[in-house]
């Protein structure tokens, strides 16, 4: 037998006693009569009690008996003839086709969810796959002794058919179910379960609860939990299927972490640690040689991410620490270290530089962007007059840009910044600007699309640290900056209509702060996009909670204007009450420093409004 279940039939016609004329009766290995096709004892068998189509069928012919047979006698033809003699029919192996997938399942249905995360579904989260795609690489033959596995990948490919319209003869829960009986049976197996089947199972469930993810279960967390002890067992990973299902998890545990606002399971990576993890067979000298499978241009960047997402758990510790009147000393250790680490990750997201690949040609909205501005050419634009005015020409626009991320950091510490620039390229309603540079081919406009996916990242990382961590306003020149560079870089990923599987945390975390409409425009056709591509839950729902924050957002600020608009009228209307006016200025006072400094958002839009949008509307949301 081959190693993919091609069934090997030796030639009848080769026998010690005649040559005889054989007749061949051919039969489906799927619709035979009971006792034509032969199973071998081994035939793997799935854990729900049914028989699955065995690698091994043998094909039946029957021999014609030689009183019937009207050629050659056998008396006329010598016995050693027959090792010579030409056979006389073709090998039944050319008489069908066996079906796709059928070493799998011998059912249509299950075939056809295999079918689907082999063709459609594991495309849609990998990076790169020029020299094969890991989850067909890695993943999928550890079905073969794995019925975990293989009921997590039935249940991840019907979720996503059932999102998408397409009912199954079996449900998505159900082969979910199946699949947390078999992880919990294997769990109990110890030391004589390999351990990248528990693993696989469990990053399988997780993008299942990712995709489908009902109601505010911290399902995921848990399953996070699960792998990090897994992978504990046996800290460093054997084998190209640990090192990959390691990447998955470090992918995940740092997006979950950010979605649900608590601290990473895993300790982050040092700079430099995390290589990028290529595809089986991958030549060294490939132009995505500096790209993850997992995290594409973003490696270098995500220990940077990883220490961004356990700043929120921080500062809460602080501000309990605080709220508890606990010991100063306490106190002041917190403050210093969450002050710290704070700095430190803002001049790490302010000097980190994507790798490219040799000869690569950056497009206009790559190079109007100040990652790609270096350290000396920055240092010299800063020198540089700005202009207050911010509709400046074209040849202007590149010079503010450079100052972004100086700005962003001179108005942390309280500096005047300069004013928000006009993007160097805007997106109209047209399709000026949508697709990949034609000369560039498809292949470049791949890498195009990785590069604006990390750009993405570093700057939705900036905002959520100065909106989530900083707790700036929106109106905050630094907040609304990188949000439109960061929408600006997610619509710049799905014009050149590259991998969108990472796309969703960045894209999301811009728009929640998106003010004005044709940022708002962005974020929507980026959404549009990316549903349309991944066709996932939890990006809908994303879309519905980004609405509704918008929505929230716009009435607390009309408040606030309301607000602001009595006072002053009070104040014109009671010029000589002293009470009245020392109440009303103190109040306009603190407000007014607040909105002239740009500190601290205001109660009425909380910098995580978008938890609270997604409690009231009873879901919790993965950016996975």
């Amino acid at each position: 037998m081959s190693d993919f279940g091609d069934p090997i039939v030796s030639s009848p016609a080769a026998t010690d006693t005649a040559f005889e004329t054989s007749t061949f009766q051919v039969y489906s290995p799927v619709s035979s009569p009971a006792g034509v096709i032969h199973r071998q004892d081994g035939d793997r068998k799935e854990d729900d009690g049914s028989t699955e189509e065995g690698s091994a069928a043998l094909v039946a012919y029957r021999h014609q008996s030689p009183a019937t047979s009207s050629t050659t006698s056998t008396s006329s033809l010598r016995p050693h003839l027959a090792m010579i003699a030409p056979c006389p029919v073709g090998s039944p192996l050319l008489e069908f086709c066996a079906p796709a997938f059928q070493e799998f399942s011998d059912r249509p249905n299950r075939r056809a969810l295999v079918d689907h995360f082999c063709n459609v579904l594991s495309h849609l989260i990998v990076f790169r796959e020029e020299s094969g795609n890991p989850f067909q690489q890695l993943v999928l033959p550890l079905t073969r002794q794995s019925s975990p596995v293989m009921n997590a990948i039935y249940a991840l490919a019907s979720a996503h058919l059932e999102y998408r319209g397409v009912d199954n003869m079996e449900k998505s829960l159900y082969f979910h179910n199946r699949a947390i009986q078999g992880l919990a049976q294997l769990i109990d197996l110890n030391d004589k379960t390999d351990r990248n089947e528990i693993l696989a199972a469990i990053m399988l469930l997780v993008y299942y609860e990712v995709l489908v993810q009902k109601g505010r279960s911290n399902i995921v967390h848990g399953h996070l939990k699960g792998a990090l002890t897994v992978m504990c067992t046996n800290p460093e990973p054997s084998d190209a299927t640990s090192v990959f299902l390691e990447r998955a998890f470090r992918f995940y545990d740092v997006i979950a972490a950010l979605s649900n606002g608590t601290a990473p399971l895993s300790v982050a990576p040092a700079p430099g640690c995390l290589l990028p993890f290529p595809p089986l067979g991958a030549l060294a000298a490939s132009p995505l040689s500096n790209v993850d499978t997992l995290l594409g241009m973003a490696t270098t960047l995500w220990p940077i991410i990883h220490r961004l997402s356990s700043l929120l758990s921080l500062k809460s510790e602080l501000e309990q620490a605080i709220r508890s009147n606990a010991m100063s000393s306490k106190i002041a250790v917190l403050r210093m270290e969450f002050e710290s680490t704070a700095d430190a990750i803002e001049t790490a997201l302010t000097q980190w530089r994507p790798h490219l690949p040799p000869g690569f040609v950056a497009d206009e909205k790559e190079m109007n962007d100040p990652t790609f501005i270096t350290a000396n050419t920055t240092a010299t634009d800063n020198d540089d007059d700005v202009d207050d005015n911010t509709n400046e020409k074209d040849d202007d626009k590149n010079d503010d840009i450079t100052n972004t991320d100086a700005a962003a950091a001179a108005s942390n510490k309280g500096d005047s910044p300069p004013p928000p620039t006009t993007p160097p390229t805007s997106f109209n309603n047209d399709n000026s600007g949508t697709t990949a540079p034609s000369s560039s081919g498809e292949r470049d406009g791949r890498i195009h699309s990785i590069l604006h996916n990390a750009l993405a990242y570093r700057h939705s990382a900036f905002v959520y640290l100065y909106r989530t961590i900083y707790a700036h306003r929106r109106s905050h020149h630094a907040v609304q900056t990188h949000a439109h560079l960061s929408l600006m870089h997610c619509v710049a990923t799905v014009c050149h209509a590259g991998p969108m599987g990472a796309l969703l945390w960045p894209l999301f975390v811009a728009a929640c702060e998106a003010v004005d409409a044709k940022d708002r425009e962005l974020a929507g056709r980026a959404f549009a996009a990316i549903k349309k591509r991944q066709g996932m839950m939890n990006i809908e729902r994303a879309w519905e909670i980004v609405q509704e924050v918008w929505r929230r957002a716009d009435l607390a600020e009309q408040r606030e204007t309301e607000e602001d608009r009595n006072e002053d009228e009070v104040m014109m209307l009671s010029p000589d009450d002293d009470a009245v006016e020392a109440a009303t200025t103190t109040g306009k006072t603190h407000r007014k420093d607040h909105l002239d400094s740009d500190a601290v958002a205001p109660a009425a839009a909380p910098a995580d409004l978008w938890r609270q949008v997604s409690k009231d509307m009873g879901v919790n949301i993965v950016f996975g």
